[in-house]
């Protein structure tokens, strides 16, 4: 175990004017605290803050940062509390160690949901100070070095953990050496056969090729000598799960991989990257389609080399790095690498111990950010692996305007990439001018105008397009904010019927003192719980008003224990009548109201109501619904989007709460409605009906709206199984190269 003074050493060898009486407080203090604990192996517990605090020492960073590793599991495994961490060593370091501290007392449903919560938690941590994410690192590589001394049984989770989250961003965060060593150590423990396969092959290809190495350095170096450049040139070797990876990816057999020796040429100069290139490109054969440029299109986590692959002496293929020097420490080191000592500190609070605002600790701030407002935790861990996982393509708006974004990525994520703001309102696009529809996958550097409309609100089912965390979160945000705008408008259409037939006046001043009767945060809060049935009207209106008494005779029908009536068998619907509110108005009798009814008209219908769908479009399951009572005792079905629901704004009673109820094992097709504009040329129709056929789709009906010289408009009534159904058959009708517009019709 390391002694006091060489972790002292350790540090002063990089920075002199380090702090160290608080090295060697923070060293003794948790030591002590951790006393006579001993780890998995045996060993003393205090061995693993130390352990970590040397591999931060490697990365040669402050001493602040060093003392925060070795008080890292003080708070989490002893006595010890922010309160005496802030008295001792400031409340700086103090709320690093509590950043680092796992939650242990939440009432969470599963173990899924505890790791989510904590890894929210960290992240969050995370963006207030990137301290916390170097601490973190180091201590999960620590964990992996010695994994083979926890119980088998929760190795494998521990790896998995580490594969999905940690290494990824390690990635990330451009500190590619801890990532790559990560990643080998997970692999290691989850797959064990490929990886000694994999690490036998290696071994026997190093002695293969024992001089390989050493001779194309050699002659590396001489020829850019020759040409008046010093270089250093060093060769690395491929590690197992790289090449794991790529063998998986490119369904390639060991023996087919070309760039399993690796070499980087380290210059001085960004200038001397490109003599470089120009004297390796003149020298040898480059091999097409292998030269990738870093330097003047950095990756988003700060990475800058020039990327090219030659067939070099014997015929072998070789993959070339060519970087400056300060290019090879941000590559190794990545975040790590921006660290400034200002007094022996860290910079200020605002960059967060950067020189600089890192692109990397940018994107992992805006991330964060975007991905923590209103996200469940186990959304906001499927979102960030979403955000951490993928290789990266690059586009460009009409501006000119770079935009990273994650391989098979669709306009969507890029309207989302862009601005929430621009997503939200996204209808279309333009991709390299020609108009495409949303689900076409980006590629390198097209040029992506996305078309706009301030009616437009994002449809639920794009969050199953979009691959990147921050558009499926904003996707999901707009989502429930038009779910709760819409129950806001039907609970305040019911409120105001209900008060105005109590004869009561009705106003948000009003509704306010029913607020804590309901425990709502707000009056916007309240109306669409009464949209959603969650709290009946009458009880607003008692609430409200209370001198109000009821003397109106209310006359009941048996429900389900669910408190659902069920419709005509077959049909796939439920509906119910939330308690005293929707049947207040529509189903009590009220003598004083010529408007009235019949006081029940809904009696014995559990088996009998006839039910119909919305004559100009119908609804399919994935709508979001609502059904209309008609004046001869039946219900019509509305998709909540239709237009035909606004002659119904001033008749609240009639508007009847309804949900799908759909039995998986008989499916059954559902009416909907498509506007189709195409070229007007032999086999137009037949090719849009072959789409609908063989996806599944029914046409009904065919009605030709006009016929223009180019163009005819068509309307097709069809069924389909369901809302995703349906647009993945407008989707692929977008496609086609003779269809112009696609449209769903809601009547």
């Amino acid at each position: 175990m390391m002694r006091q003074y060489e972790l002292v050493e350790r540090v002063t060898r990089y920075n002199p004017d380090a702090d160290e009486p608080l090295l060697n407080k923070a060293y003794v203090y948790a030591m002590q605290k951790h006393g006579t604990q001993t780890r998995a192996s045996g060993d003393p517990y205090f061995s693993h803050p130390l352990e970590v605090a040397a591999i931060l020492t490697n990365l040669r960073l402050d001493d602040a940062t060093i003392a925060v590793a070795l008080l890292h599991d003080t708070i989490e495994d002893t006595d010890a509390t922010r309160s005496e961490i802030d008295d001792l060593f400031g409340p700086e370091i103090g709320k690093l160690v509590e950043g680092l501290t796992k939650i242990k007392r939440l009432d969470l449903a599963s173990r899924r949901a505890k790791q989510a919560e904590n890894f929210r938690k960290l992240l969050l941590a995370i963006a207030d100070d990137v301290r916390v994410l170097l601490v973190k690192l180091a201590d999960r590589l620590h964990n992996m070095r010695t994994l083979h001394h926890v119980p088998e049984h929760k190795r494998g989770r521990i790896a998995e953990e580490t594969m999905e989250i940690y290494a990824p961003l390690a990635g990330r965060m451009g500190m590619q050496d801890m990532r790559e060593e990560l990643e080998d150590l997970a692999f290691r423990t989850l797959n064990p056969e490929a990886y000694d396969t994999i690490f036998e092959r290696l071994n026997g290809l190093h002695e293969k090729n024992a001089d390989l190495t050493r001779d194309i350095e050699k002659t590396l170096t001489e020829r850019l000598a020759e040409r008046g450049m010093a270089a250093e040139v060093r060769g690395r070797q491929k590690r197992p799960y790289s090449i794991f990876r790529k063998m998986q990816q490119k369904s390639l057999g060991f023996e087919q991989l070309s760039d399993i020796y690796g070499f980087r040429v380290i210059v001085g100069t960004v200038e001397a990257c490109y003599r470089v290139l120009g004297v390796i490109h003149t020298t040898w054969p480059t091999v097409p389609g292998r030269f990738k440029d870093y330097i003047s299109t950095p990756k988003q986590n700060d990475y800058r080399s020039i990327h090219t692959t030659i067939v070099g002496p014997s015929r072998q293929r070789v993959e070339l790095q060519i970087r400056t020097t300060t290019m090879d420490r941000v590559a190794e080191f990545g975040i790590a690498a921006h660290a400034l000592y200002k007094d022996g500190q860290f910079g200020g609070r605002n960059i967060a111990g950067l020189t600089e605002e890192s692109r990397a600790y940018e994107w992992l701030r805006r991330t964060i950010d975007l991905l923590s407002e209103g996200d469940t935790p186990e959304e906001f861990l499927e979102n960030t692996k979403l955000e951490l996982f993928h290789d990266q393509v690059f586009c460009f708006t009409p501006k000119g305007r770079l935009i990273a974004l994650p391989r098979g990525a669709t306009p969507i994520d890029f309207a989302y990439a862009v601005h929430t703001g621009i997503g939200n309102t996204c209808v279309g696009c333009k991709i390299n001018g020609q108009i495409m529809p949303l689900v076409t996958e980006l590629r390198n550097g097209d040029e992506v105008e996305i078309i706009r409309s301030a009616a437009q609100t994002p449809p639920p089912a794009w969050e199953t397009i979009a691959i990147t965390g921050k558009a499926r979160a904003a996707i999901r945000r707009a989502t429930r904010d038009s779910i709760r705008k819409q129950y806001g408008a039907l609970g305040e259409h019911i409120l105001k019927r209900t008060f105005e037939r109590a004869s009561k006046p009705f106003s948000e001043g009003l509704l306010e003192a029913a607020l804590n009767d309901h425990n709502q945060p707000n009056v916007a809060e309240l109306m669409a719980a009464v949209g959603r049935g969650d709290i009946s009207a009458q009880a607003v209106l008692k609430s409200s008003h209370p001198d109000y008494k009821d003397d109106r005779v209310v006359h009941s029908t048996p429900v389900t224990e669910e408190g659902w009536f069920e419709l005509k068998k077959g049909i796939g619907l439920k509906f119910r009548i939330p308690a005293l509110d929707i049947q207040n108005a529509a189903f009590e009798a009220d003598p004083g109201d010529a408007r009235q009814g019949p006081s029940l008209p809904i009696r014995g219908l559990s088996g009998d109501i006839v039910v119909r769908f919305a004559p100009e479009g119908g609804a399919v399951p994935g709508d979001r619904i609502v059904g209309i009572l008609a004046p001869d005792g039946g219900l019509t079905i509305y998709p909540i989007q239709s237009p035909a629901l606004k002659e119904f704004d001033e008749q609240t009673e009639r508007w009847i709460d309804v949900r799908w109820d759909i039995d998986i094992d008989n499916p059954e097709r559902f009416p909907a409605r498509i506007s189709v504009t195409a070229a007007n040329e032999p086999g137009s129709l037949a090719i849009i009906a072959q789409v609908i056929g063989e996806n599944g789709g029914n046409i009904d009906n065919v009605k030709m709206l006009r016929k223009a010289i180019d163009f005819h408009e068509m309307v097709i009534d069809l069924e389909v199984w369901d809302l995703k159904h349906l647009n993945r058959i407008i989707n692929l009708l977008r496609s086609k190269p003779n269809v112009s517009t696609v449209t769903r019709v809601n009547g």
